[in-house]
């Protein structure tokens, strides 16, 4: 978010809770480093450091005579990363590709999103279109026979259509955004086991947030449950894309380099790890942006969250963002505050330097505090 980007102190912890949905212990690493973005540069440099790379590989035989195996290792590193921020940059670049191939969004889950924001909707126009999604389907069954949602022990229901006037379209509010986002997860995160995890967590919790700060300032609770729900969807495409792309192009390198007899670079390749800057600096570099691109290509039309996204992504002032925006904004706050004060990684100046940033005040703080923002609440009859 642009907001995050107003000071080096307000950058920073943002940096720092990014990182905390990698893993902990690169948190607890770039805690009191400078900002990321600062010290990788600019797209631009980014470039520089492409065509600079070409230059390192073809003098790599002199390197390694002139300063022995470590500098040899390095620059490896250095030119295998390159590499991977030139392959993942044109592919950013394809938003469409992105939308249809990375998070293979099918056209009925915005349309579903979108019908449930219409007062005139009924449970019939949806079911056609959450049946012709099986993974869907089978999500609704499995959450109706759930021993706390069902009637009668006995009884199963195995029929989507069945399962979708049960729930009723009140909690379908509630469980659509849930199950579509859920889908769209990435489905693995390896090397960082807890990501995908992380991910859900917090997408979870700013959706009930700002849910429930809209239902206090009484705002629609479904547009601010479903914009907070789906402001993370930038974070989930550049995690999904980098992590594909990053272990194609090493299980490449490391081919190629057995392939051609070359064992001290394949020695070299083998223990470079996965590097969480790279993902670090993605993310930071396009989340918010490719979130408010990825939105407005859903093209919805009733379902007002366009707009909040795009303000989510390039206004640096609450004062001038819409209102389901500012919810939003709070939401993702006091989650991040929250996430870093248990992980004991903020101090208190800078979680009210935060608060103050979004206008975050006591009787809103006060709410969330209150609030169970960590599981979804439905209502059966």
């Amino acid at each position: 978010m642009q907001i995050f980007d107003t000071n080096d102190t307000i950058s920073t912890i943002h940096q720092r809770a990014l990182s905390l949905c990698i893993s902990k212990d690169f948190a607890e690493q770039q805690h009191g480093k400078v900002d990321i973005v600062q010290f990788q540069g600019s797209e631009q440099e980014n470039r520089r450091r492409e065509l600079l790379a070409v230059e390192i590989k073809a003098q790599q035989d002199k390197i390694v005579a002139a300063h022995g195996e470590e500098h040899f290792r390095n620059q490896v590193m250095e030119l295998f990363y390159s590499q991977v921020r030139s392959q993942i940059n044109d592919e950013f670049d394809n938003k469409t590709n992105l939308y249809n191939s990375v998070l293979c969004i099918e056209d009925a889950a915005p349309t579903i999103l979108e019908l449930l924001s219409l007062r005139a909707t009924s449970i019939n126009r949806i079911k056609p279109l959450a049946t012709s999604l099986p993974w869907l389907s089978t999500d609704l069954v499995s959450l109706v026979n759930k021993p706390q949602y069902r009637k009668r022990a006995d009884v199963q229901v195995n029929d989507a259509k069945l399962a979708l006037s049960y729930i009723g379209l009140d909690n379908l509010k509630l469980v659509m955004p849930t199950f579509i986002l859920k889908h769209w997860l990435p489905k693995s995160t390896t090397p960082y086991g807890l990501m995908k995890r992380k991910l859900w967590n917090d997408s979870l919790a700013v959706a009930l947030a700002a849910s429930a700060l809209a239902k206090h300032k009484g705002l629609d609770c479904y547009t601010a449950f479903t914009t907070g729900m789906l402001s993370n969807i930038g974070q989930l495409a550049v995690t999904r894309c980098f992590l594909s792309t990053y272990n194609d192009m090493y299980k490449k390198e490391l081919r190629q380099a057995f392939e051609t007899k070359d064992k001290r670079l394949h020695n070299v390749l083998v223990k470079i790890d996965n590097s969480p800057n790279l993902l670090l600096e993605q993310l930071i570099l396009r989340s918010s942006k490719l979130s408010a691109d990825l939105i407005e290509l859903m093209q919805f039309d009733r379902l007002q969250i366009t707009e909040p996204m795009f303000d989510l992504a390039y206004s640096d002032d609450i004062a001038n963002m819409c209102p389901f925006a500012q919810l939003v904004a709070k939401a993702t706050v006091y989650v991040n505050n929250r996430s870093l004060t248990k992980g004991s990684l903020i101090s208190e100046d800078e979680s009210k330097q935060l608060f103050d940033l979004v206008k975050l005040n006591t009787a809103e703080i006060s709410l969330l505090n209150k609030s169970d923002i960590d599981h979804i609440k439905l209502k059966f009859n």
